[in-house]
C-alpha cells in the first residue's frame, strides 16, 4: 500500500508564519487510510487513499493534495489526530504544515489551477518521485485531466516525468506504479547483436503485454545506452481522440531522453498480446498498429502483421506510444481526395452520357421499337440518378437542413438498388434473347420488367423510410480518415445494417445471377464460331470485345468490391472508381455500336432486295 502522504515535494514552507489553525485526523480503514482535515475557517477536506481509489474532496470540489515526507505508515489501531497550521491560502489553493514537520499543498481541481500546477511540475522534475506526483494529479483530478483543453499539457508533462526517471537511473531497474509500470534498460553498445529484446513490464491483470526488439545501431550511432519501456494500466488520457477506433492491447511507450528516434534504418519490432475478445472482429474492421503523436493516433511508419489469433506484430520506424487498434476500414486523407476527384469526374461524364442515351432514345423512333434499347435506357436512367445524387451528397451534408440530407441519402439508396435490379433485368433479357431463342412470348413484357426494375427497390427503400422517425436509416454520416482526426460528412446510410444486410446481400444475388448468365452467353458466342464455315465470320477479338461489353452492361465490374472487403485495397478501389463511374459512358457506346450495326444490316438487306428485284 502506497500512502498519499508519502508524496515527495518540499516547498520550503517549514518555519513560516502560522495563520489559520486546524487538525488532521488519520483513520486506518480495512484497505487503506482516510484523512480528514478540519480548519478553523474554511471548508473541511477529506482524503481517501485505498487500493481502489485516491480522492481528495473539499466541499463540492475535488482537489489535489501533496505533502513532503512524513512517515504515516506505522501501524495504528485507532484514530490519530495531528495539529496543522495554514501558512498560505486563497480561493483555490492553500498550504499548511503538520506539527512543523511536514509541508502540504492543496489545489482545487479547476482547469487553470491544474494547468499551472502541471507546468510548475514540468520545471521541477528532479527526482523519480516526481512521476508519482504527476500520476496522482491524474487520479485526484481525473475529470479535469481528461478535458481536451488540459489533456495535452498532462501528456507532455507525463512524458517529461518519464524521461526524468530514465535520466536519473544508473542501472537497469523496474518502477511500478498503480497507473503504469516502467523498465529502464542499460544497453550494451559493444554488442554485435542487431537487436536487444526487452519485455514490456507487466501491470495488474496482464502478465503478458508485449515483446519488443530494439535496434542497437541507432543507439550506437548516438552513443546512448538508456531506454525506457512503459506499460500503461490507466490510459484514458491517451484514448480521448480515438474516434471510432478501439484499443485491443495495452498501450506501451518507448522513450529515450533528449532524442526522438524517427526514420529508423533498422525498424523497431513489437509483438503485442491482443485482447481475445477482439480477435474475431467484424469484416468491417481490421487490426492496425498505430502510435500516438500530435494529439491523434496514426499508422504512418508502422506495418501490421497478424501472426496468430492473439498476437499482432508491429514494425515501426520510430519510437513513441504504441498500441494495436481495431479500426473501421477507411482510407487516408490524400487517397480520399484523389479517389473523390476520380469519382466526380467519372460521375459527371457518366451522367452526361446517360442523359444522352435517354434523350437519344426519346427522339429516335427506331430505338423505341427495340426492347433491348428500352432496358438499356432504364439502366441509364438509374445510373443518372445515382451519379447526380452521389455528386450532391457531400455538398448537401454541409448544409443545415437535415431533411435535404435524408432525401439525398434515400435517392442514393433507391437509385443504387435500381441499378442493381436493371442489371439483373439486362441479364434476364439476354438469356431469353440468346439462350431461349424460340417460343418465347410475354405479354406487356417491357411493362412487367419496368415494374420489377423500379418497383422492387421502391418497396425496399419505402419499407426502411416508413420507420425513419423511430429508427432512422438515412441521414448524415461522418466518414473518418485513417491518418487524421478530420471527418468527412456525407449523406448516406447511418446504420451499418443497411449497407451489410440490404445492399451487399442484394448485390451478391444479382452478381451471382449475372455472372451465371454471362458465362452461358459467352459459351454460346464462342460455340457459334465452330458451327459451319461461314466466310463472314467475325474475328476472335471482336467476340472478346462483345463479352467485355456485356460485362460492363451487366455490372460485373461492381464485383471488385468483394476484393476490398475486410481491408483497404487501394488498387482495387481505384479500379472500382474508374470502371464503375464510367458505366454510363459504356452503355452509351454500346447503344451507339448496336444502332450502327443495325443500320448497316438494314442497308445491306435493302441492297440485296434491290438486286433480287432487278434480276
Amino acid at each position: 500500500m502506497t500512502l498519499l502522504l508519502l508524496l515527495i515535494m518540499i516547498y520550503g514552507l517549514d518555519g513560516g508564519e502560522c495563520g489559520d489553525c486546524g487538525s488532521l485526523t488519520l483513520t486506518n480503514t480495512t484497505n487503506g487510510f482516510e484523512i480528514e482535515i478540519s480548519l478553523t475557517s474554511g471548508p473541511d477536506i477529506t482524503v481517501n487513499d485505498t487500493a481502489e481509489q485516491l480522492t481528495c474532496n473539499s466541499g463540492k470540489n475535488s482537489c489535489y493534495i501533496e505533502c513532503s515526507y512524513r512517515d504515516f505508515t506505522e501501524t495504528f489501531t485507532k484514530k490519530t489526530e495531528l495539529g496543522l497550521c495554514v501558512q498560505n491560502q486563497n480561493k483555490t489553493t492553500f498550504e499548511f504544515s503538520i506539527e512543523n514537520n511536514t509541508s502540504c499543498i492543496v489545489v482545487y481541481c479547476l482547469p487553470d489551477e491544474i494547468r499551472g500546477l502541471l507546468e510548475t511540475k514540468e520545471n521541477q522534475m528532479n527526482s523519480p518521485k516526481g512521476l508519482r506526483n504527476i500520476l496522482n494529479i491524474k487520479k485526484m483530478c481525473r475529470d479535469v485531466i481528461l478535458n481536451e483543453a488540459i489533456v495535452d499539457t498532462y501528456i507532455r508533462v507525463e512524458k517529461a516525468a518519464i524521461q526524468s526517471v530514465i535520466n536519473m537511473t544508473e542501472q537497469s531497474k523496474k518502477y511500478t506504479h498503480e497507473d503504469l509500470s516502467m523498465i529502464v534498460v542499460m544497453m550494451n553498445l559493444s554488442t554485435t547483436d542487431r537487436y536487444v529484446p526487452i519485455s514490456a513490464p507487466s501491470v495488474l491483470g496482464a502478465n503478458e503485454v508485449a515483446e519488443t526488439w530494439i535496434p542497437v545501431k541507432s543507439f550506437q550511432d548516438k552513443s546512448i545506452n538508456k531506454i525506457g519501456v512503459v506499460t500503461y494500466d490507466s490510459d484514458q488520457h491517451l484514448k480521448l481522440k480515438l474516434g471510432s477506433k478501439i484499443v485491443t492491447s495495452k498501450i506501451i511507450r518507448i522513450e529515450v531522453p533528449r532524442y526522438d528516434f524517427v526514420n529508423l534504418a533498422s525498424r523497431l519490432t513489437i509483438k503485442f498480446k491482443v485482447n481475445q475478445s477482439f480477435t474475431n472482429h467484424s469484416s468491417n474492421y481490421t487490426l492496425s498498429c498505430q502510435f500516438y503523436a500530435n494529439e491523434t493516433w496514426k499508422s504512418d511508419g508502422c506495418l501490421t502483421v497478424n501472426t496468430n489469433d492473439d498476437v499482432v506484430e508491429c514494425s515501426c520506424d520510430h519510437m513513441t506510444p504504441f498500441a494495436v487498434l481495431l479500426t473501421d476500414l477507411k482510407i487516408s486523407e490524400l487517397q480520399w481526395k484523389i479517389l473523390s476527384s476520380i469519382s466526380y469526374v467519372g460521375c459527371s461524364l457518366s451522367a452526361f452520357f446517360c442523359a444522352c442515351s435517354v434523350l437519344g432514345f426519346m427522339f429516335n423512333r427506331n430505338s423505341r421499337a427495340e426492347v433491348s434499347n428500352s432496358i438499356h435506357v432504364s439502366l441509364s436512367g438509374a445510373l443518372f440518378l445515382l451519379n447526380i445524387s452521389f455528386m450532391l451528397s457531400e455538398w448537401v451534408a454541409t448544409q443545415t437542413e437535415n431533411r435535404a440530407c435524408v432525401f439525398i441519402a434515400v435517392m442514393i439508396h433507391y437509385s443504387m438498388l435500381s441499378c442493381f435490379t436493371w442489371m439483373a433485368v439486362e441479364a434476364l433479357h439476354l438469356y431469353l434473347l440468346l439462350i431461349r431463342v424460340f417460343n418465347i412470348y410475354i405479354r406487356h413484357y417491357i411493362i412487367k420488367l419496368s415494374l420489377i426494375g423500379w418497383g422492387v427497390p421502391a418497396v425496399i427503400v419505402g419499407g426502411l423510410l416508413s420507420v425513419q422517425n423511430t429508427h432512422p436509416f438515412y441521414g448524415m454520416q461522418s466518414m473518418s480518415l485513417s491518418d487524421t482526426n478530420n471527418r468527412n460528412p456525407v449523406c448516406l446510410f447511418i446504420k451499418p445494417q443497411v449497407m451489410n444486410g440490404v445492399n451487399v446481400s442484394y448485390f451478391t444475388i444479382v452478381f451471382l445471377f449475372n455472372v451465371g448468365i454471362l458465362i452461358s452467353v459467352s459459351r454460346q458466342i464462342f460455340k457459334l464460331r465452330h458451327v459451319g464455315n461461314k466466310p463472314g465470320k467475325m474475328p476472335v477479338w471482336k467476340d472478346a470485345g462483345t463479352v467485355l461489353g456485356l460485362m460492363c452492361l451487366l455490372g460485373t465490374t461492381w464485383g471488385l468490391i468483394f476484393f476490398s472487403m475486410g481491408y483497404t485495397n487501394y488498387p482495387i478501389l481505384y479500379l472500382f472508381c474508374i470502371l464503375n463511374t464510367m458505366q454510363g459512358f459504356y452503355i452509351f457506346m454500346w447503344m451507339c455500336g448496336t444502332a450502327r450495326k443495325n443500320r448497316a444490316q438494314t442497308s445491306q438487306s435493302k441492297t440485296k432486295s434491290t438486286l433480287d428485284v432487278s434480276k
